[in-house]
């Protein structure tokens, strides 16, 4: 049943796959009959966008080389790619369905006609281009994103937690070793009590996590109360197993529907992701169960992947809640979908005595592009009283 899904699944994202960028390439040949000499060129140019990403994945599962994420590189731009050319192209048909009512375009055939064919064309490829060029710059450069909370409990040792925490790194072919690095270097200068890292750590795959050797740069994490991680729906994806094992050998222990009692002075609770009912093994354990056998009048702080159904976190008196997952959207206009499917898209949000954070996260899911929002590292800073 689960294959069939599956199979249900792949063959309507290859369908849209196929239909988008069959769009793409009649409405781009259209244009070549003003510049002939590229109509040779612009088939190739979209055949080898069209396979470089699933040719890519392939390839790097039987041969990790420069081909293959060169392959994967291209792929994962042409993502972005589909959606803003689209979105131009499709701008660009509604001004023609308009000059069929209003005929304010010169006359079809006509010399201006075909000079303004040829500048739309041009104009449309420039846009899209320097879109996708000013989203890659923006997901390379992550913001600081600071909370400063209060916890109605008392602890025995310090009043004041200090927290950085990330999601969705996706480390992987595209959030390589310079990334990872950086991530590293930005988190240690931040000096905190504590690193949390709210589930997607690993993309699918962590087979190109082991040959790009990122976990040498994780080791190099530091925070004197340790380093803590959930799982997400992408360790799921590429096998949850092996990828918490790869991050509890690099210096990360993560929490599997498990509780772990922070020298005694607060709990910290990492659920197993949503998709873990996916998986053989079954269902992820509820909040209530968890926190059943221990002192709930210290401060309860819980990473959860995917922010569905807060009343639950709230319901159980969990005073700080982080999850990532939605990127936002990542890129625009997904914004405004996550925003109706989440009670929380991004952001912070109070519901009695428990806060929520939603991060943006830190690395990109297929495109490294980011148009819809930046990516940050939270610091949250928990007074105790």
């Amino acid at each position: 049943m689960k294959n069939y899904a599956f199979l249900v699944f792949l063959s309507i994202i290859l369908t849209i796959h196929f239909l988008v960028n069959y769009y793409i390439y009649h409405r781009g040949i259209q244009w070549t009959s003003a510049l002939p000499g590229l109509k040779t060129g612009f088939r190739v140019l979209m055949l080898l966008l069209v396979i470089s990403y699933p040719l890519g994945r392939f390839l790097e599962r039987i041969w990790y080389s420069p081909v293959s994420n060169t392959l994967h590189w291209i792929g994962a731009f042409w993502f972005a790619g589909m959606l803003y050319f689209t979105l131009l192209i499709f701008s660009a048909d509604i001004i023609r369905i308009l000059n069929y009512v209003f005929h304010f375009l010169p006359e079809k055939g006509s010399e201006s006609y075909i000079v303004l064919k040829k500048w739309s064309g041009i104009g449309i490829a420039a846009t899209g281009l320097l879109i996708i060029l000013g989203g890659f710059i923006n997901a390379w450069t992550p913001k600081i994103q600071e909370y400063n909370l209060k916890v109605n409990k008392q602890v025995n040792g310090p009043k004041q937690l200090r927290i950085v925490a990330a999601s969705d790194i996706h480390l992987g072919t595209i959030i390589g070793p310079r990334k990872t690095q950086k991530l590293v270097k930005t988190i240690n200068n931040l000096n905190p009590d504590i690193i949390l890292f709210a589930g997607d750590v690993v993309d699918e795959d962590v087979g190109p996590v082991i040959r790009q050797n990122l976990g040498a740069s994780l080791l190099q994490l530091k925070a004197p109360l340790g380093v803590y991680a959930s799982t997400g729906n992408h360790e799921y994806i590429g096998g949850a197993d092996r990828s918490v094992k790869y991050l509890e050998e690099h210096g990360i222990t993560v929490l599997r529907d498990s509780v772990a009692n922070i020298e005694d002075q607060f709990y910290l609770i990492g659920r197993e992701d949503r998709d873990k009912r996916r998986s053989p093994g079954g269902d992820r354990k509820d909040i209530a169960e968890l926190i059943q056998n221990i002192d709930q009048s210290k401060p309860m702080i819980m990473l959860d992947h995917q922010p569905y159904h807060l009343e639950q976190a709230e319901k159980s008196n969990i005073d700080l809640q982080i999850s990532g997952h939605t990127h936002h959207g990542q890129l625009w206009p997904f914004g405004y979908i996550t925003n109706k499917l989440f009670e929380v898209s991004r952001g912070y949000k109070q519901k009695n005595q428990s806060h929520f954070i939603v991060s943006t996260g830190f690395g990109t899911w297929g495109p490294p592009v980011r148009t819809g929002n930046r990516p940050e590292i939270l610091v949250i800073t928990l007074n105790f009283e």
